[in-house]
This record gives C-alpha cells, structure tokens and sequence, in this order.
C-alpha cells in the first residue's frame, strides 16, 4: 500500500474525471469575473464555452492563487491520515503559488515532523504541468517510492516541452504581454506568435508565423526537432486549447500522422479559467517529453 499522495492545482488543466481516474489530487486556484469571486474547478461550475463567451463580450477577469492557507488545509487532509506529500505547483515563472506552498509546509513540518512533504517547481503550465502529474501517476503505479519519485521529477521536469501559438492578441494586450501597436499590427497582418517556456517557467515570444496555418505546421515542427527519439517518440502528447478546438484538432492530427508510435492518440484539453483569463480565446499549447529546453 503506497504511504504518499500525489498532489498538483487545477491549473495543470486536465479534467476532473482524469485526476480522479489516476488518483491526482489538486486544489482549485481563483479567478473573479465582473467582480464575482469564482473557483478554477475544471469548468465544473462555469463551462469553459460560457467562459470564454463572456470574456469577449467584455467580462473582466482577474485571477488570484491558491493562499498558504489554503495549502494548509488540503495538505492536512493527507498528513493527518499518515500520508506523504509530493506535491507540485505552477511554474514560479508565472505565479507565487510555488512559495505559498512552502510557507505552508513550513508550518505543517512543526506539527507533523514525521511526514514528508515535498514541494517542486514544475516550471510549467496547463496540460504540460497536466502531463507531468500524469506521468508521475505512471511511475508511482509501477512501483516508484516516494524519495525516487522526487528526484525523478525534480531531474526530468525541463524536459517537458511547452509551446503555445494564439490566432487573437486580444486579451494578450490587453494583459499588457504585447504592446497595443504590436497587437494592432499584429491583427492586421495575421500574425500568430508562437512561444515557449524557458528554464524559469517563463513565457517567452520565439517567432512571429503569418498565416495561422503556418503557425500550425511550425509548432508540429518543432516537437519533431525536440521531441524524445525524434519521429520514433513513444510517449504521450497532450494539447490544451481556449475555444479554438478546430486549430487543436489540426494540430493532433499533423502530429498523429507524424508520430506514429505515439502512446495512445493526443489528448486536447481546455485551457482553463486562470491561465485562460490571461491568454483569452484562440491559444493552443502543444506539449511533449524531449530534450532538455534551452533559454
């Protein structure tokens, strides 16, 4: 019987049914809409298609993380039973969810000195985040213990890949990620930005692609220059997208058709409400297990 749980946030946007299939525990981050305090809870009480809707028909959003607090609470649930924590948090490139965490712990460790709770950086987001919780459920199934486990993770985290492309600027100007001229500029000519995480967990522009079904093919690109073993990849791929599911479906389907030793076909998730208040509708974000990214 395994004596520790695995633990992330909903912002590793997988669905509640899949977290709950591979035993994955998570808490929800926040976000407010028109001033109404609402949970990131997987499109369970503000379907993703309603959310989006309404951010462009002019809802304002914002979001907050989760509080030390509120790490506090979910962490004792499982310390009280005698468990082990591994829990993994939002890239610190891009949220201070990842120090809460830690002040959460460092009050936990006086009360409960003989648990472990390990706390890591995942350096990454949606599904990308989401497949690393996946795979870590893979190797605590076959028999990892829990120390093994966290290094494991801790040594292979930056091979997780990222890239995103958005076919609309919109909400990223609006953000203040592109300039308004950018964006405007940007608009007119069609371009689609296509972008990676870094070493830190940072977003980060690499190119400008016209037209969209460019950015498309390039993004499939760069997964067959970076991914494990090249076209003979045999891991998982996930997508996640924000009410552009035709653009991910393109997507998966270059990259079916390109990788055929995949495991299994590509899983398209949604973009959810915290990371999706801030790239807005039209962002689709590609990720896979390769070589270690590179600034």
């Amino acid at each position: 019987m395994r004596n520790y749980v695995l633990s992330c946030c909903s912002t590793a946007d997988l669905s509640k049914e899949h977290f709950e299939a591979r035993e994955i525990y998570y808490l929800c981050f926040h976000y407010t809409m028109d001033g109404v305090e609402r949970l990131d809870d997987l499109g369970q009480s503000m379907p993703f298609d309603q959310f989006y809707a309404a951010m462009v028909a002019g809802a304002d959003t914002k979001t907050s993380q989760v509080s030390a607090g509120e790490y506090m609470e979910h962490f004792e649930k499982f310390l009280s039973q005698g468990k082990d924590i591994l829990h993994v948090t939002l890239s610190s490139g891009i949220s201070g969810s990842h120090m809460s965490a830690k002040a959460a712990v460092k009050e936990l460790e006086k009360k409960y000195p003989d648990r472990k709770i390990c706390i890591i950086d995942s350096l990454g987001a949606s599904s990308g985040y989401g497949l690393i919780m996946d795979t870590l459920a893979d190797l605590r199934d076959g028999g990892m213990g829990f120390e093994e486990l966290s290094a494991w993770v801790e040594e292979n985290k930056l091979k997780m890949h990222h890239w995103f492309f958005s076919s609309d600027l919109t909400f990223f100007v609006k953000g203040g990620r592109v300039s308004k001229t950018a964006g405007a500029i940007g608009g007119l000519l069609g371009i689609c930005p296509l972008l990676n995480m870094d070493l830190e967990g940072h977003l980060i522009p690499r190119e400008k692609i016209r037209p969209k079904k460019r950015v498309i093919q390039r993004i499939v690109e760069m997964m067959k220059e970076h991914a494990d073993n090249g076209a003979d990849y045999n891991g998982k791929c996930y997508i996640s997208q924000s009410a552009c599911y035709e653009d991910a479906r393109a997507v998966a389907d270059l990259v079916e058709a390109a990788f055929p030793k995949l495991n299994g076909k590509v899983e398209i998730n949604h973009i959810g409400t915290t990371i999706g208040s801030h790239t807005g509708p039209g962002t689709v974000a590609l990720f896979f297990w390769g070589d270690k990214r590179a600034d």
